[in-house]
């Protein structure tokens, strides 16, 4: 992988790899990643999912590179994370430079001084304890504002509630830019000015989809992009890609806006607006209704005179106003959103949605960004990007359609499939729970915690929980709460940072975490901490999912099956990720289990199964339950996960010892009882073709022998061009 993607770099062309956990796809493309920033004094990019992921490149993985790397560049590389503007304290705000958020019920100025209340005083005061909880988050945060390098919010351990972390930080259109008086001391302005300089600049998918669709320029000139995750790529750039507009969004523009200009026709337009929308019922609108269609109109034309009663009124346009800012930036996205709603632009999907505190709300989203990827990501630079799960079929076409590389016009690309390390049937149980009824839509059943409970208790804990939805995740932490009490510890995600929460999983046996759509990708809890991950139903998008109904129903006009292409891809995709999280390297031994019947059931269950890592499969309870037990007994200590070290600003030029390796695991025989001999899973996928050992091997040897690339394709049978493109990755 690591030839492929220097490969990739010379030619300048773009890279898939797919590359099974375990192979050790980041160093492989970190090491090419920091040689072409040496070689062109530009830094590489690499982009994230999940935050993770970033954690793990940042925390070990670029450590670990750096230390091998310094004896041959002479320095250690330098690496960075740059994330979007919300993950950083604002100084400004700080110091009292912008209006209180909306639901403050305190002046953080009064705060300053106030003592921090501990966790058990917070909600002393019987008539506010969510604002005592919160003025002492607060608090906290302008304590540890005195002592961060970095203002990065995932460095502040514990963490704070979203409601607190508002009170100190601002959006990206809130932000006074150049004209505010803090911007040298700026968090977020410090460490891009720092990743201009660094070899390793590491995001996620969202900043860097801004930073190429909208031209914001948020990321340092580069030669090289590295999207890991990159299953995840196009939903991570619809969801930035997508807007909503309720009339709690008009009354917070006009507010906001009221102070500065005229806004009672503002005000009466988004009450026309809530008229015209109370009555649609949720779900897809194929063209705007008429009474909706006026209405946005109305808004339109008012939503601009605002604007212009905003510039009018710019009197000291030299002296930085946060409450402008905050002002002018709802006000100008308010007039975004309203204009592509009239636009109804030929690929824009319109739905009507249901907010649990807002009430309905309108949303529009591309349903394909494919042709914006293809124009905006994959010109001026090599882009590589990876997953353990971007190939289906055999081919990588169906993900690369997806990304805008079919068609006419598409850029040159190659693909890689390097295989997995793992001994997968003798490494772990892929446990179907038969007896258990077909979910439904009414939440998990008491079945559903039964099973759950059973499995955890065999496993003493050590467990990871994948659920579909967070209500689902919820309701299961609660169950088994009650059922464990002090025997156990279950976190449930959104408790604390998803950092914290996976260190805390990872250092305790004992211990169980539950979550949706975070865990079941990026988590990586290698060891005895993990030797069970339950998923609770198959993720397929929900059956109301507006862009997966669209998406469907384009396929079908097009003779495709538009089930097998969408849903059934969607979960299996998913489904791929979350059994990925139990084998994390060659010693690990446990039991993915499916509390949905539907694995053995369905039509479709054989093309699901086909996703999955090979592991040993039953449906014999049990076995399973005992398999458990063995590995809980034989089982050697967890070594406790030490917190992160500070970044700061810039990582890798101050010492940064190398990670402690954990001692060997002991590698216990309680799961392979009866396995079958493992099937050979290492192929590679070069040029559309999927390479075998054999076939290579037969390549080598027509080269000794002196044949050239055509006499080799008649041999073998091979289109030409696939064996070119081996032939020039096997360096013959």
């Amino acid at each position: 992988m690591a030839l492929a993607v220097e490969d990739a770099v010379a030619a300048q062309e773009h890279l898939l790899v797919q590359a099974g956990t375990g192979t050790g796809k980041s160093l492989a493309y970190l090491v090419p990643a920091v040689a072409d920033a040496v070689a062109t004094g530009t830094p590489a990019i690499v982009a994230t999912a999940t935050l993770a992921l970033q954690a793990q490149i940042v925390d070990r993985d670029m450590p670990r590179v750096a230390d091998a790397l310094a004896p041959i560049l002479g320095r250690r590389p330098t690496y960075a994370l740059v994330k979007g503007r919300r993950n950083y304290l604002c100084r400004h705000k700080l110091a009292g430079g912008f209006p209180e958020e909306e639901g403050a019920l305190f002046s953080t100025e009064g705060l300053a001084a106030a003592p921090a209340s501990s966790p058990d005083s917070a909600g002393d005061d019987a008539g506010t304890p969510g604002t005592s909880r919160l003025g002492a988050e607060v608090v906290r945060l302008r304590e540890w504002a005195e002592t961060t390098d970095s203002g990065d919010r995932d460095e502040l351990v514990p963490g704070v509630s979203e409601r607190a972390w508002r009170q100190v930080s601002v959006a990206a259109r809130e932000c006074l830019g150049s004209a505010c008086p803090m911007r040298s001391e700026c968090f977020v302005e410090v460490s891009r000015e720092a990743a201009k300089d660094v070899d390793v600049v590491v995001t996620n998918h969202s900043f860097m989809a801004i930073d190429a669709f909208e031209n914001r320029s948020m990321l340092p000139e580069h030669h090289l992009l590295v999207i890991d995750e990159a299953h995840e790529l196009v939903d991570r750039v619809t969801a930035t890609v997508t807007d909503e507009l309720s009339p709690g969004t008009v009354t917070t523009a006009a507010r906001k806006a009221a102070r500065y200009t005229g806004t009672d026709d503002l005000v009466g337009a988004g009450e026309v607006f809530a008229k015209a929308l109370a009555p649609l019922e949720e779900g897809r609108l194929l063209a705007l209704p008429d009474s909706l269609g006026q209405a946005l109109a109305m808004l339109r034309a008012d939503v601009r005179a605002v604007q212009s009663g905003m510039k009018s009124d710019s009197k000291d346009k030299d002296t930085p106003d946060g409450s402008r800012a905050v002002a002018r930036a709802a006000v100008d996205e308010l007039a975004d959103v309203v204009d592509r709603l009239l636009e109804e632009r030929e690929l824009d999907v319109v739905w009507v949605g249901q907010h649990p505190q807002r009430g309905p709300v309108l949303r529009v989203a591309p349903m394909s960004v494919a042709m914006e990827l293809r124009d905006k990501l994959f010109t001026d630079r090599t882009v590589v990007l990876t997953s353990a799960t971007i190939e289906l079929g055999g081919t990588f076409d169906a993900v690369a359609g997806t990304l805008g590389l079919r068609g006419e016009g598409a850029p040159d690309w190659q693909g890689l499939d390097v295989g997995s390390p793992f001994d997968y049937p003798k490494q772990g149980i892929a446990y179907v729970a038969t007896h258990l009824p077909a979910p439904g839509r009414d939440g998990p059943s008491p079945a559903m915690f039964d099973e759950l409970e059973a499995l955890i208790r065999a496993a003493g804990g050590r467990t990871l929980g994948l659920f579909s939805s967070m209500r689902a995740a919820q309701a299961a932490t609660e169950q088994m709460r009650e059922r464990f009490g002090d025997e156990l510890t279950i976190l449930c995600q959104g408790e604390d940072q998803i950092t914290t929460l996976v260190r805390e999983f990872a250092s305790e046996a004992t211990t169980c975490l539950f979550g949706t759509l975070t865990l079941w990708q990026g988590v990586d809890v290698p060891g005895p901490a993990c030797q069970l991950v339950v998923i609770d139903r198959i993720p397929f998008p929900r059956p109301d999912d507006p862009l997966a109904s669209a998406r469907t129903q384009a396929i079908g006009r097009m003779g495709g099956n538009g089930f097998m292409a969408v849903s059934a891809t969607h979960a299996a995709l998913r489904l791929s990720q979350g059994a990925g999280r139990l084998v994390r390297r060659s010693s690990d031994r446990g039991v993915v289990a499916f509390l949905d019947s539907r694995m053995i059931t369905a039509r479709y269950a054989g093309f699901l199964q086909r996703s999955l890592p090979p592991f040993w499969p039953t449906t014999d309870r049990d076995r399973v339950l005992e398999a458990l037990r063995r590995l809980d007994a034989s089982a050697e200590p967890v070594v406790p996960v030490a917190p992160p070290p500070l970044r700061g600003v810039v990582s890798g030029e101050n010492d940064h010892p190398p990670a402690a390796s954990a001692p060997a695991e002991k590698v216990s025989d309680a799961v392979t009882t009866g396995a079958p001999a493992a099937q050979e899973s290492r192929t590679a996928v070069t040029g559309g073709h999927a390479w075998s050992a054999e076939a290579d091997e037969e390549l080598k040897d027509g080269r000794d022998l002196g044949l050239d690339a055509d006499e080799l394709a008649e041999h073998l049978g091979i289109p030409l061009e696939s064996v070119e493109a081996r032939l020039r990755l096997l360096r013959l």
